[in-house]
């Protein structure tokens, strides 16, 4: 999204001049055995047998005083279940902030956990193990009653029948507490899918993080906000297995000039993206870095500011600055391939020239040079893709089309070359843009997404609703396209300017587009 301030201070324009979230201790919970005992009176006794024997184990991995992070592992005992819905209650305040591993309620001190698509199922001997963080004051006690479907979950499992011989295994064991999370997979690109390591294709579904493009030069630090074990949580609430973090060229080099009191370059801006990065792969979730505002001097068509430093977004990235930003970014992150590369946000060079000439675009895009309407050396994705991979690095990278990256109709033909194969579509899709119909995805977007993989880095919408990104999420769903929505950043109430999936760090969705988003992501694997 092309912008020269934090959303939501500019509102969008058409396509072709767009501005561009304790220890317990053990107590009963009166609340969920009386939750279990409703639930026993509508099953006949032996169905429940027969249908649900489980053992749930409740675990505090971290209390920091107002607020905690619990697991509860429940492993079934008894013949297969097709879905499961995990119920407890507190006796204290304890309040839900965000969940994983299920879908997460609360009502009252009642809390209830619905299975996923990816989970519902558990075998004979499976577990699930369905996590969530809380904030609470005063006594922080344990749930210690827990029904599944609507059952006592105490530990017993089915009777067996008489037999003279002894058991042939030993008896479940308590399982363990839940693990960390595994770290995000290193991808590379085979044919037209990202796959892990094994060979597994994989989908980069997840949010935006905006800050890390303008903080630095508007005296915020680097990230606007929080950038902690807390935040990455709430993440992962939501399903979020992918993080675009826009970022910017002259911060990260230090060669901004008269940075405002607050602002973060160099050294400290390395480190603080290299952390983040660090700890979001570390949780699972796979990184996007992407070059946002750059140097370079334009007043043209589609302008976000006058300044030469690198306070808005350009039609095209400098020559100057770009290909260093982007070698010493390879080698920050070299050899880990959970990382990928956007190499520029939204290219405009069509709209600088006021589309006189698609074919001087399109070259433009790929050699760079001097480039008609642009006013400073152009760094083409070619010398941005030479300069990655001039230090060894084979992380995935991503280059866009042109008119904000909404239009791939010629990405084919003038793709750059990669000598590792591992290079990818970026397309972003917004309501107000061009290409808006699922006719016209197929016709463009999906003749690149059948050769090479495609991401829709950034979705939206004109309105707080859902419905346009709804269509771009089912189409992108069909065709093995991944997306990262904008923006998970607390800019308000969800408007028509910044498209806000949240209202707090704590990741509490907005209404209607982040309660929206929020949805889809949780019936989606990777």
């Amino acid at each position: 999204m092309r912008r020269t301030s934090p959303e939501p201070h500019h509102p969008p324009q058409p396509h072709h001049a767009r501005p561009r979230r304790r220890t317990a201790v053990g107590a009963a919970a009166a609340g969920a055995l009386a939750l279990a005992a409703a639930s026993l009176a509508t099953l006949p006794q032996a169905a429940q047998a027969a249908e649900v024997h489980c053992k749930a184990v409740y675990a505090v991995q971290n209390d920091w005083g107002s607020g905690f992070q619990s697991t509860v592992t429940v492993t079934n005992l008894g013949t297969a279940w097709t879905s499961w819905t995990l119920g407890f209650s507190y006796a204290g305040t304890q309040s839900l902030s965000s969940g994983w591993n299920g879908s997460w309620t609360q009502s009252g001190r009642d809390v209830t956990v619905a299975g996923l698509p990816w989970n519902a199922a558990v075998p004979t001997g499976g577990s699930v193990a369905p996590a969530a963080t809380f904030s609470y004051s005063g006594t922080n006690a344990a749930p210690t009653a827990f029904t599944v479907n609507g059952v006592p979950c105490d530990g017993s499992g089915p009777t067996a029948p008489p037999t003279t011989a002894p058991p042939t295994s030993p008896p479940p064991t308590d399982p363990p507490t839940t693990p960390p999370a595994q770290p995000a997979p290193a991808l590379h690109v085979s044919g037209n899918r990202l796959v892990t390591a094994a060979g597994t294709p994989y989908r980069l579904l997840g949010v935006n993080r905006s800050s890390g493009e303008f903080a630095c030069v508007q005296g915020k630090g680097v990230w606007d906000g929080p950038a902690d074990q807390a935040t990455v949580d709430a993440m992962r609430g939501w399903n979020v297995h992918a993080v675009r973090l826009p970022l910017n060229e002259e911060c990260w080099l230090d060669t901004t000039s008269g940075t405002p009191a607050g602002g973060t370059t160099g050294a400290a801006y390395r480190k603080a993206v290299k952390d983040y990065t660090d700890l979001l792969v570390a949780n699972g979730i796979n990184v996007v870095l992407d070059l946002h505002w750059s140097h370079g001097q334009y007043t043209g068509p589609g302008a976000g500011c006058s300044d030469t430093a690198a306070t808005c977004q350009k039609p095209m990235p400098d020559l100057q600055y770009a290909p260093t930003f982007w070698t010493q970014v390879a080698e920050t992150f070299k050899g880990n391939d959970a990382v990928l590369f956007d190499l520029f946000n939204e290219p405009y060079p069509d709209a600088a020239d006021n589309w006189a000439d698609a074919t001087a675009a399109w070259t433009c895009l790929r050699d760079g040079g001097s480039c008609p309407g642009i006013g400073y050396p152009v760094a083409g994705m070619q010398a941005l893709v030479d300069a990655v991979r001039a230090t060894g690095a084979t992380n995935v990278i991503m280059t866009g089309g042109l008119t904000w990256t909404n239009d791939l109709s010629q990405w084919l033909a003038y793709a750059p070359k990669d000598p590792t194969g591992n290079l990818m579509a970026s397309w972003h899709s917004y309501s107000w843009n061009g290409c808006v119909t699922a006719a016209c995805w197929d016709g463009t977007i999906g003749a690149v997404a059948a050769k090479v993989p495609v991401q829709a880095g950034e979705i939206g919408q004109a309105t707080c609703a859902h419905d346009y990104i709804d269509q771009v999420m089912d189409w992108a769903d069909r065709n093995q396209v991944g997306y990262t929505a904008w923006t998970w950043n607390p800019w308000g109430v969800c408007n028509s300017n910044g498209n806000v999936l949240v209202t707090d760090w704590n990741g509490t969705p907005t209404s209607t587009f982040g309660e929206g988003y929020r949805a889809h992501l949780l019936t989606q694997q990777p």
